[in-house]
């Protein structure tokens, strides 16, 4: 990534290598003092309290960590990201930011969440936190290997490479310290619900849809715990949203949402929450706190009710609306010219204007944890 200032008098490598330096001390001094950095657009952050952000789990938050990957899991190319900064295909399945950019911009931290891939990271980066989510990944280990995304096991191992990264740059009491003032979430679960179960007859063999839900809730839960005995304290675990109500999955020519499928999204929320409040109950005197976030019901809302929320169309992607209309199946195709009218911006994803209206409300439901 080119820079954009240079001190007078140094070559550009002087230049980068300085610069380095310069931030490594100042941000340094910013996470040892607890220091608020300076929030989005250069305004001072008052309002949370965490000064960093981390991101597991599958494409709805993958800023970008399968670009370099054979998988058909990608989005580092247009109509991707068409309105996002520059009109740049970052690897966001979206027409702009995605809810890892977004959290981390109205928390306050930075403007964008990179993907931990990303071979441009500079230590402002890493202090201030990043995404290991990757496009197909889910809770149960099948998930990943169709699409050959970074399996949920691989992102913990990637984080543990992102502490012994941190660790050599900062030492490893100022690496605790960045986690203990972090905040971390996991969103995962729909590909395993869609693209595992009700696509692959694999688990249909050995569950039905109650034992899966249980099968999924398990490893998700074990994944938690995973990345609290790894340091993560402050853990925002995501639900699924209403997968029936995924252009793609809607049937007939009413295009009503599926209904099997909202169930089994519904069922794996209910069962979540009850674990995150086993969770709490036992875990609260070392620090820890693990916070449902209801995506499935603020979502339906907007699909529910578009025009209160300004669109026009909920059940259609501006990209299309079968499964072959998301990912790299559109590499390069031409999307609707009026994406603000939709909540989906491929069969799968919402929009950037959606995802920012539902972060709103998550923000806002949940305050008192996250400001």
């Amino acid at each position: 990534m080119a820079s954009c200032w240079q001190l007078p008098g140094l070559g550009a490598g002087q230049a980068r290598r300085r610069r380095s330096l310069v931030l490594h001390h100042l941000l340094l001094v910013v996470v040892v003092a607890g220091v608020a950095p300076a929030g989005v657009n250069g305004a001072q952050t008052i309002k949370s309290r965490f000064k960093a952000i981390f991101m597991f789990g599958d494409s709805i938050v993958d800023p970008g960590n399968n670009n370099a990957r054979l998988t058909e899991a990608r989005a580092d190319f247009p109509p991707y990201g068409q309105d996002f900064p520059g009109g740049v295909a970052t690897g966001r399945f979206s027409n702009g930011k995605v809810p890892g950019d977004l959290l981390a911009s109205k928390l306050g931290i930075k403007d964008l969440l990179s993907p931990y891939n990303d071979p441009n990271l500079e230590l402002s980066d890493l202090l201030t936190g990043v995404a290991f989510a990757s496009g197909g990944s889910g809770y149960d280990p099948l998930t990943s290997i169709p699409s050959t995304a970074i399996s949920s096991s691989g992102q913990l191992d990637l984080f543990s490479d992102y502490k012994q990264k941190l660790t050599s740059l900062i030492g490893e009491e100022a690496m605790t310290r960045v986690l203990s003032k972090a905040v971390f979430f996991t969103v995962m679960g729909a590909n395993d619900i869609l693209n595992n179960y009700f696509s692959l007859p694999v688990r249909q063999h050995q569950y039905d849809i109650p034992g899966y839900v249980d099968f999924l809730v398990s490893n998700a839960v074990n994944f938690t715990l995973k990345m609290n005995e790894m340091g993560a304290k402050m853990i925002g675990f995501v639900g699924v949203p209403p997968l029936g109500c995924c252009p793609s999955q809607r049937t007939g020519p009413s295009r009503e949402c599926e209904p099997l499928r909202n169930q089994a999204s519904e069922l794996f929320n209910t069962r979540i929450k009850q674990e995150i409040d086993r969770l709490n109950a036992e875990r609260n005197i070392d620090g820890s706190r693990f916070l449902y976030i209801d995506i499935y019901y603020n979502l339906l809302d907007l699909i529910q009710q578009p025009g209160y929320y300004g669109f026009k169309d909920a059940s259609d992607g501006c990209c299309g609306n079968t499964v072959l209309n998301a990912a790299i199946f559109i590499k390069y195709h031409s999307a609707c010219p009026n994406v603000y009218d939709y909540i989906f911006w491929d069969s799968f994803h919402p929009s950037e204007k959606a995802y920012d209206i539902v972060v709103d409300k998550l923000i806002e439901q949940n305050k008192q944890y996250l400001m």
